[in-house]
């Protein structure tokens, strides 16, 4: 399944709504660590089906930073029926986010 691209607009209907767990990736353009992290959300994207990944560009999207309480980027933030299960900050192994992924999905 591909990245979604999350805005103020669908994230109602993306996120709070959704009936799989999404992972969320707060970032910008400018930011040389979520680069470093894209192509990491990109492969969890195209290997799990159990999941919406989504990315949400905090510069175009500020009101949605906000609502998370997102200081610093990338931020990573898994959600399960509409509540914040994990969120990570940083650059993160693929191994510790798809462990945090296994375990919300069987909680």
């Amino acid at each position: 399944m591909s990245v979604l691209n999350i805005t103020s607009e669908n994230y109602e209907e993306e996120v709070m709504q959704s009936d799989r767990p999404v992972l969320m990736d707060f970032y910008a353009d400018w930011c040389g660590p979520c680069k470093m992290m894209s192509p990491v959300i990109d492969e969890i994207a195209n290997e799990m089906d159990s999941i919406k990944v989504g990315k949400i560009n905090v510069d175009e999207n500020q009101d949605l930073a906000m609502e998370y309480g997102v200081m610093s980027i990338p931020t990573i933030i898994l959600i399960k029926n509409g509540e914040a299960k994990k969120v990570f900050v940083g650059v993160r192994d693929k191994s510790e986010i798809l462990n945090a992924i296994d375990e919300v999905i069987n909680n």
